[in-house]
């Protein structure tokens, strides 16, 4: 497996979204609820600046050995992130179908981020996949 790809997408998937929350964070959140206040603002800016350090994070790491023991804790924090992030957006999607249907499609793309870290973790490294 190339890790290498599924770092490279991981930090522009979550590059793309912190860019979002911090500059059109008010944009983002009208989608959800009638009128943004300040502290909804500042939540998602945080939460932007949050991911943005991810997909930095995944960036700089890219082109290192990953899998098994190697960066296990980098490993595991994306599989975290993805888990519980893909575990909650399903739990969301399918116990109301009124949601936007950008979420159905964020739900997915967490499911298969979170399916491949999964498979990083356990997998050991070889020099055709680092």
């Amino acid at each position: 497996m190339n890790t290498k790809l599924i770092m490279t997408i991981s930090a522009a998937f979550l590059a793309a979204i912190g860019i979002a929350l911090i500059f059109a964070a008010d944009d983002i959140i009208a989608v959800f609820v009638a009128e943004p206040s300040e502290v909804l603002r500042i939540t998602a800016q945080l939460l932007g600046a949050t991911y943005f350090g991810f997909a930095i994070l995944n960036w700089m790491a890219k082109g290192a050995i990953i899998g098994g023991i190697y960066n296990k804790p980098l490993v595991m924090a994306n599989f975290a992130q993805f888990f519980i992030g893909g575990a909650m957006l399903v739990k969301s999607v399918l116990r109301n179908q009124q949601l936007p249907a950008g979420l159905f499609i964020l739900a997915g793309i967490y499911v298969v981020m979170a399916s491949l870290f999964a498979f990083i973790m356990f997998r050991h490294p070889d020099n055709r996949t680092a």
